[in-house]
């Protein structure tokens, strides 16, 4: 391929992306299943061409989809409000993402060792990606909810793939240790570890906030994502959870200084930072970061999609592991719900449960494993790409469900007077 048909292809691909995003915005159905569905499509008309060389999009997919990763993170948490009234919720939604997750890899676990019959090590790795919601998808796609839950939603899914992440790292390192998963050592060690992690974010993310109010040089915000990066892979690099350094900058740049009454960093860091100086840049390194999330998102679904063949699917097989997973994955999450809000009916917030970018990647870090002990052919990517299509679609039937219950709002009205006593009320602010 010459270098004009590349600079016509690539443009048209980015437009049919930003198309399927409107799509999306009105009919709620999923952009990165029309993504794929367009890569899948692409590969059937490129082996009839007899182009069959993926080589280069393979090396490519884990790389996009680590960076595509990174600036999720950083997205979901630059539009986290953080609060002190909303410690409830948002302990509530870790609380969820923590258990859903760990009753997820217990019954698929189980699945996978006595009915498939894969041994307990490798079934535990591939119950793990199998087990975390998308983030990526799940927050555009919660916009119909109630605003509670819309919330719920999101802190519950970005918790997930924090956790999600750790759980899969350090069960890598036990089982490739030969150590069991459960123990009180070993979890000790994770828990300093992330101790350890969240005060170098602190940090980290200490020296980012005074570098971005001292550069004055016009390009300074692909260098703090540069910077990022490279804290995570190597971060990565050592097995640490490096990800919750993302998590913890983005949250700070989005609420640093927000509340008196509620600061994210310690005073004496505080002081030396120019919170409102900081955060006039925030709007802008909001939209550089959704952007290039946008433009990482459709290159990563494209290849996965391109990387895929239907004559692969012909097999009834994987049709019926997927469903099985399907299965546990919404009956795990309906229990959960159920009984932590007392309400055994099926609302929304049980499809909102989708599988994505980051079961994908672990799913290709798993393939890059030296222990062929470690990996299965009865859960392959087959099986992965129904569990991502399938969720989706349910998640979309789930959203067109209407609430049963009308969202109670409450508008207050401030008087000029009351203004002046509390500068920092906005007349947007609407409590929910």
């Amino acid at each position: 391929m010459n270098t004009g048909s590349i600079l016509i292809l690539l443009p048209l691909l980015i437009i049919f992306s930003y198309l399927f995003d409107l799509i999306a915005k009105r009919t709620k159905f999923p952009s990165v299943i029309l993504l794929m569905i367009t890569g899948i499509i692409a590969r059937t008309v490129a082996n009839k061409y007899g182009f069959d060389n993926t080589v280069l999009l393979n090396s490519l997919i884990p790389v996009l989809g680590t960076i595509g990763l990174i600036l999720i993170v950083m997205e979901g948490a630059l539009e986290l409000d953080i609060r002190r009234e909303k410690l409830g919720l948002i302990f509530s939604g870790f609380l969820a993402a923590l258990i859903i997750l760990i009753l997820n890899i217990i019954l698929l676990k189980f699945f996978f060792t006595t009915i498939l019959k894969i041994p307990n090590d490798p079934a535990i790795l591939y119950a793990i990606p199998l087990s975390i919601i998308s983030s990526a998808v799940v927050i555009p796609s919660a916009s119909g909810l109630l605003a509670r839950d819309k919330e719920f939603v999101i802190y519950e899914s970005t918790f997930s793939d924090i956790l999600g992440i750790v759980i899969f790292n350090y069960s890598i390192q036990q089982i490739e240790l030969n150590e069991p998963l459960v123990s009180a050592s070993p979890i000790m060690e994770l828990g300093i570890q992330i101790l350890g992690i969240v005060f170098l974010s602190l940090i980290i993310t200490y020296f980012l906030a005074r570098l971005i109010q001292s550069i004055d040089h016009h390009v300074k915000f692909f260098l703090i994502l540069a910077l990022l990066i490279l804290v995570y892979a190597v971060g990565k690099s050592f097995h640490f959870p490096s990800l919750l350094t993302i998590f913890i900058f983005g949250i700070f740049l989005s609420n640093g200084g927000r509340n008196r009454d509620f600061e994210l960093l310690p005073n004496f860091m505080t002081r030396s930072i120019d919170i409102e100086k900081t955060k006039k840049s925030l709007d802008e390194f909001h939209v550089l970061t959704s952007e290039s999330t946008f433009l990482v998102r459709t290159f990563f679904f494209l290849f996965f999609g391109f990387s895929i063949t239907l004559d692969s699917f012909i097999s009834p097989e994987p049709y019926f592991y997927a469903i099985s997973v399907l299965l546990i994955m919404y009956g795990a999450r309906h229990l959960y719900l159920s009984f932590s809000t007392f309400n055994f009916n099926t609302t929304p917030l049980v499809y909102m449960s989708p599988r994505g970018l980051i079961s994908i990647l672990l799913f290709l870090q798993l393939g890059t494993l030296d222990d062929p002990n470690l990996k299965t052919n009865v859960i392959d990517e087959r099986v992965l790409l129904l569990v991502i299509l399938i969720s989706m679609l349910v998640m979309l039937l789930g959203t067109l469900k209407k609430p049963e219950v009308k969202e109670n709002i409450s508008l207050e009205i401030k008087t000029p007077i009351d203004e002046e006593i509390d500068p920092d009320y906005s007349n947007e602010q609407i409590n929910n």
